[in-house]
């Protein structure tokens, strides 16, 4: 571990509050339920808002790719089958869709080291989708893991891995809202020098600040995921540095990066979890592992208070598990969602999840203070998700402090097999926070 690195004791208020079960389910469609590919955590996004209307986004028994849409006030859905299908038995080839500023609707599916596939809607709001379109071009041939992020600006940013697991390289591209284009930003963010490659999550905040925070994995064996790392940028992408300004050489690899938590090989640590920014720029990253050989892998929250960076554990499990392998996992928990409510006063810490403690629920644990690290943990579905991993709108979130989830009951086997799980429902859970005590 980091010398600097303070560990945060936690106190856990209560695991037994009583359950509460979301204020609103409205559903959409019958979907895709025999793995995850519908519910795996780096959809970024599955579900978003612009100007009030929410757009969902799934594959449908047949592996169609569905778009929906809805008035944020209404619980009726517009539903649009499209002309594009995906491998929907690798929970990896999942959908993802953003909207720019100009409310036009951008959609990538179907990933695994396979050439990019992403399209547009015809006109802004519409759920018609272009043909196939490139992006940039180059370094399109073997992608994986796409995910949009949204700049204040209405621009947009295109993170994705070339390559592959233990392999690949990080690559950046921007939308460009007002000449309606697609630029490269960075080739190889994240260099992985043919030995390794970088498991990531983004946050930007109300600066245009990037923060990007990651896992090492040496192999395509989760059990060499190690470490979690750090960098910004303040122009866009162009240039990153660490928490104290020192500008990185890129590509960042292994050498070169500042650490948040050294954490070593066999730890259960996650890949592709999440983080968020406080009001002051400071990151957040939610995760799990175990502290040591013998203890029961941990949700945490790694954060940097200005000063320094600092761990504090989320809750206390009691049901230990081993992963191993290649290919998706199916682990007693989900990978964690983290959010802040955050002004000057203080800083709310919300941390998504699904454990089979809570009888595979989604759930959120909330602190007022992670200082005093007193968690309260509600339960915000009645039924079983079985394996889905939390997917929230990150426009209602930042917008209305409302928790809204694209929910669906799904199986998953190891290592990309599937369960026998017929069809089901896929939904927007709505979910209201209360207040701080």
């Amino acid at each position: 571990m980091l010398r600097s690195l303070a560990i945060v004791q936690f106190v856990l208020v209560s695991q037994l509050l009583s359950p509460s079960f979301s204020q609103g389910k409205f559903p959409i469609g019958e979907a895709w339920a025999r793995t995850k590919v519908n519910c795996v955590i780096f959809r970024k996004n599955a579900l978003c808002t612009h100007q009030n209307v929410q757009y969902a986004a799934y594959y449908d028994p047949e592996g169609r790719v569905v778009l929906a849409r809805r008035d944020l006030n209404s619980d009726a859905w517009t539903t649009h089958t499209t002309q594009y299908t995906g491998k929907v038995t690798d929970a990896h080839n999942c959908i993802c869709l953003a909207v720019d500023g100009d409310g036009f609707l951008h959609v990538s599916w179907d990933h695994h080291a396979n050439p990019l596939r992403y399209c547009r809607s015809i006109a802004p709001a519409s759920l018609e989708l272009t043909d196939k379109l490139p992006m940039v071009g180059s370094k399109e041939k073997r992608v994986t893991y796409p995910e949009f992020y949204t700049l204040p600006n209405g621009d947009l940013l295109f993170f994705y891995r070339d390559g592959g697991s233990g392999n690949g390289d990080l690559v950046l591209n921007r939308y460009v809202v007002a000449q309606r284009r697609w630029e490269r930003v960075q080739d190889n963010l994240l260099g992985g020098q043919g030995k390794r490659n970088a498991y990531w999550q983004v946050a930007v905040d109300h600066h245009s600040v990037i923060h990007l925070s990651w896992v090492w994995r040496e192999t395509g064996d989760v059990v060499t995921n190690h470490d979690i790392a750090y960098a910004r940028s303040i122009d866009g992408g162009m240039t990153w540095t660490n928490t104290l300004g020192h500008h990185y050489t890129l590509p960042i690899v292994e050498a070169t990066a500042e650490y948040a938590l050294r954490i070593p090989q066999n730890s259960e640590l996650a890949n592709q979890t999440s983080m968020a920014v406080d009001c002051h720029g400071h990151p957040y990253i939610a995760n799990f592992w175990r502290d040591h050989p013998s203890a029961v892998p941990q949700y945490r929250v790694v954060y940097h208070d200005g000063a320094m960076w600092k761990a504090t554990q989320v809750g206390n499990r009691t049901l230990d598990f081993h992963r191993s392998g290649l290919g998706t996992k199916r682990p007693p928990i989900s990978r964690p969602v983290i959010l802040l409510d955050s002004d000057e006063n203080r800083t709310r810490t919300f941390v998504l999840f699904r454990d089979l403690e809570r009888e595979r629920r989604l759930s959120v644990a909330i602190s007022d203070d992670l200082d005093k690290s007193a968690w309260a943990i509600y339960d915000l579905t009645a039924e079983s998700v079985g394996q889905s991993d939390p997917l929230y709108d990150p426009q209602v979130w930042q917008n209305k402090r409302e928790i809204h989830l694209l929910s669906q009951f799904v199986g998953q086997g190891d290592g990309e097999t599937q369960e026998d799980v017929p069809p089901q429902t896929i939904s927007v859970v709505e979910w209201i926070p209360p207040a701080a005590q």
